[in-house]
């Protein structure tokens, strides 16, 4: 019998024991008594224990004599939370992707369309198993990265992900880590390549036991979960490899492609080389040894290219970040809210006094962001900095017209969908599909869904469940809202709600939504001038009172009437070709192109 070994920090500790029990193949239980053994202390605040490797373990820390805790860095809790982790070979998947170069041949993300989805809802079992039967979609779409929201074990059964505390597992209610590595497996038998979500700004309010460890939260920063993760004072090196360590481990054993990190703004960091940085350089050593690209995108919201900017020029070293401006510029746009964040968008106030939304529309487009060194209202000063397009590519912004978080945070988890006309949707895909930006698909998105993504939770205590469902509701009931409207985060109805209907991609009213995503990807992927991320490549012109506007990328212009009503857009080039429209085929003249209210059309000049 072969021996490893089980290891944990804990520098404070006197004594620190392992609780352990024996478990026999797949079995669910334990098939054997607990046993306690006392772990040996290192020089470093580690502490280790011997055990047998060819045996599966149910295992908990007990430190100085208190109640048995799972693994800081547990990769399976297949009880919940606040059960004993249980050992979990990483090496025992066959991978079946040998082959596998890495997203999009080799080329990584950037330029490529991702799709945001979450397991739990994607499909009504909620599994990474059941995902698979329907990753055929993702390709018929045009997808390059699958994008998954985040899988960290969490309190209850069903949630966002957002509220993990186990970072290293994967939630057991979608199968499990070695579900997981086979639904890796079958997107990169497919040619898709995996973006995991990670979150490392903070952990959920239930099976948090990482204090009773060690300083893995700090008073010296704050956040608006409370104490920050501890990346820069005293014990702050074990912490930043326990975040660093997270990350390689989901490239190295699970072979994720691109990891999205929430907001990282909150990452609170004064050291040098600031977190973000250190993870970066680490996953670029990496990403040579392994002969593929690995990719990072950050949530930031700092709209400041030193995100994206490399490690050796004193930037944080993100592939890609990002990039809500130019989602709030399409949205206030189309939809006409400019509640909120919103307001600024609106354009003809003290943010933008330059024009209205349209206007606003045009420079997110060709700059990436309103607020780049100007006023923000809602944030109370000025917001940003420029991005140079002389040095900057616009494939590391990424651009969207819905996200988890823009339907989600929504009272309701509405879409864009249930706010504007068919139309008007068909305009916002046009205008960030064909930009000069990376995009990025919201799951369902592509069909005009009927189904919301409401906020929903599966918290088992009381306490924390009554906490969420009268905080949410009170919260919109600030901005108007009846309560009785907010669906209760906690009742099941709520997530069931949510799940996609696969019925729908076929069905009229849907279908139709779905063949002019695919014919605008399809644009995307064959036309040059579009293909490329030269933000000086890329004009718009406008007409705020008429409300129409055209992005032109080379010899490929999108033609977009967002009025109610038809009309004609001033266009003097000649059109070789209708690469794509959504309503009749447009009408061409020397007075421009015709187009029905509501109306988009892309179109290809002779050079």
């Amino acid at each position: 019998m072969t021996s490893a070994t089980l290891s944990v920090w804990a520098p404070s500790a006197s004594r620190v024991d392992v609780v352990v029990a024996r478990v026999d193949g797949s079995g669910a239980e334990p098939t054997s008594a607990a046993q306690r053994h006392a772990m040996t202390a290192g020089d470093d605040g580690w502490w280790t224990w011997a055990r047998p490797d060819d045996v599966t373990l149910d295992y908990a820390f007990s430190i100085d004599g208190g109640d048995p805790r799972p693994d800081p860095r547990s990769a399976w809790l297949p009880h919940g939370v606040h059960a004993p982790s249980r050992t979990f070979d990483a090496a025992a998947h066959r991978w079946g992707d040998g082959e596998w170069r890495g997203t999009r041949d080799g080329r990584g993300v950037l330029g490529g369309v991702l799709y945001e989805l979450h397991i739990g809802t994607f499909t009504p079992e909620g599994t990474f198993d059941a995902a698979i039967a329907h990753l055929g979609h993702l390709v018929d779409l045009g997808v390059d990265v699958v994008e998954v929201m985040p899988v960290a074990a969490f309190g209850g059964t069903h949630g966002w992900g957002y509220d993990g505390v186990a970072p290293y597992a994967v939630q057991q209610a979608y199968g499990g880590p070695a579900a997981f590595q086979r639904f890796v497996d079958a997107c990169h038998g497919r040619g898709l390549g995996v973006c995991l979500d990670v979150v490392y700004n903070h952990l959920g309010p239930t099976g948090n036991y990482l204090a009773e460890f060690g300083p893995y939260f700090t008073d010296t920063h704050t956040t608006p979960w409370g104490p920050a993760v501890n990346l820069d004072a005293d014990g702050s090196h074990e912490v930043r490899r326990w975040v660093v360590d997270n990350a390689l481990r989901w490239f190295r054993d699970f072979h994720v492609d691109a990891l999205r990190l929430d907001a990282v703004h909150e990452l609170r960091d004064a050291s040098e080389p600031h977190i973000l940085a250190q993870l970066s350089d680490e996953t670029a050593s990496l990403a040579t040894e392994l002969g593929r690209p690995l990719d990072l995108i950050a949530e930031s919201d700092l709209n400041d290219a030193i995100m994206v900017t490399p490690t050796v020029e004193g930037g944080r070293g993100m592939t890609a970040q990002w990039d809500d401006d130019i989602h709030h510029a399409l949205h206030v746009a189309l939809t006409g809210e400019t509640q909120g964040y919103y307001a600024d968008f609106a354009g003809s106030n003290e943010a933008w006094p330059e024009g209205g939304s349209i206007s606003v529309l045009a420079k997110t487009l060709t700059d990436a962001f309103l607020h780049d060194g100007r006023l923000s209202t809602f944030r109370g000063e000025v917001w940003g900095a420029r991005v140079d397009p002389e040095v900057r590519s616009g494939h590391e912004f990424l651009a969207y017209l819905q996200t988890h978080d823009q339907v989600g945070n929504r009272a309701t988890g509405d879409r864009i969908s249930d706010q504007v006309s068919p139309g008007q949707q068909a305009i916002g895909a046009a205008l960030y599909l064909l930009s000069p930006f990376t995009a990025m698909v919201f799951m369902g998105e592509e069909w005009r869904a009927s189904t919301p993504f409401a906020f929903f939770t599966s918290f088992e205590e009381e306490w924390l469940a009554e906490a969420v469902r009268t905080g949410r509701r009170a919260e919109f009931a600030a901005h108007g809202w009846n309560e009785a409207d907010v669906p209760d985060p906690q009742d099941p109805a709520t997530r069931a709600h949510s799940v996609l209907d696969w019925s729908e991609p076929n069905a009229p009213g849907h279908n139709e939504m779905l063949h002019f995503y695919r014919e605008l990807i399809k644009v995307r992927r064959t036309q040059p001038d579009v293909a490329s991320g030269d933000l000086r490549g890329t004009s718009v012109t406008y007409d705020e009172d008429a409300r129409w506007l055209i992005m032109s990328r080379g010899s490929v212009h999108v033609v977009a009437n967002l009025a109610g009503r038809a009309g004609v857009v001033p266009f003097a080039g000649e059109v070789e070709h209708v690469l794509a429209s959504w309503g009749r085929s447009p009408i061409v003249d020397s007075h421009g192109v015709r187009l029905d209210g509501h109306d988009v059309a892309v179109l290809r000049t002779a050079v």
